[in-house]
């Protein structure tokens, strides 16, 4: 039996997704406490792994398991034995074709910046600081040129593993509320740091150090080491998957009908 997760988390206390012998990670708390719910072991696959300190609103896990247990046991049952900073929103049994990494079709991310003079305190684990007034509209503007299938080589750390710099930007917006920005960013897959590398060099820009147009220089150059610092990871929030709506998953994480990715 194939089973898929919805679990959010606060990665700020974690080295990340992916399971390390040398300290907390996400899918180690996880998959202990599946274990311990299956009584026997197991383990999961996720739709993107997220790096130390980034959070997620609703990662898409599945793993394969005989154990005879209902959503809502692996739900309350793996909540029960978790930390408070990750907890299982949803269970639901899939097709045994199901794949949470390739099956999904597009990732969406947000990265939310605080821009005041004064540093968070409520806040400080899952934003940005940034104390220069920012301009929302020469970032949002300057993003545009992200959109559709480019190289982003100019945003991808050196230490990516994936064999293109391809990537299919589907839409990014940089909104304001407040004192608070956001960049939210929708595409087919995502390079390492590729987001927090974007934000790196859309700050410049709304700090009005860059003009609006040296985005697409960036990108078009294809150069990192022109490009922006990595940002930090603590504004940045997985914001899930999506899928074709036969997956069967909550619409959260379902492709809406009629659209296409």
């Amino acid at each position: 039996m194939r089973i898929a997760l919805g679990v959010e988390y606060d990665g700020t206390d974690f080295l990340g997704w992916q399971r390390l012998r040398h300290g907390p990670t996400v899918q180690g708390a996880l998959e202990d406490a599946l274990s311990f719910v299956a009584a026997r072991p197991v383990e999961v696959t996720c739709a993107g792994r997220t790096d130390a300190g980034v959070h997620a609103r609703c990662q898409v896990v599945h793993f394969d398991t005989d154990a005879e247990r209902s959503p809502r046991a692996w739900v309350l049952g793996s909540n029960s034995q978790l930390p408070s900073s990750v907890a299982v929103r949803w269970a639901t049994p899939v097709d045994v074709g199901f794949h949470a990494r390739f099956g999904a079709r597009a990732r969406r991310y947000r990265y939310s910046i605080l821009s005041r003079g004064v540093r968070p305190a409520l806040d400080a684990r899952f934003v940005t600081w940034e104390r220069s007034p920012l301009d929302a509209g020469a970032m949002h503007a300057a993003a545009q040129t992200l959109v559709g299938e480019h190289d982003f080589s100019a945003f991808r750390t050196s230490a990516c593993q994936a064999r293109s710099p391809m990537r299919c930007v589907h839409a990014i917006a940089v909104v304001r509320d407040g004192e608070y920005l956001h960049v939210e960013i929708q595409a087919n897959a995502f390079l390492h740091h590729m987001v927090r590398n974007i934000v790196g060099s859309l700050l410049p820009i709304g700090r009005g150090e860059r003009a609006p147009d040296w985005l697409a220089e960036l990108l078009a150059g294809r150069d990192r080491d022109r490009a922006g610092p990595t940002a930090p990871p603590t504004g940045l929030c997985f914001l899930g998957p999506l899928y074709p709506q036969q997956a069967g998953l909550p619409a959260e994480v379902s492709i809406a009908a009629g659209a296409t990715p």
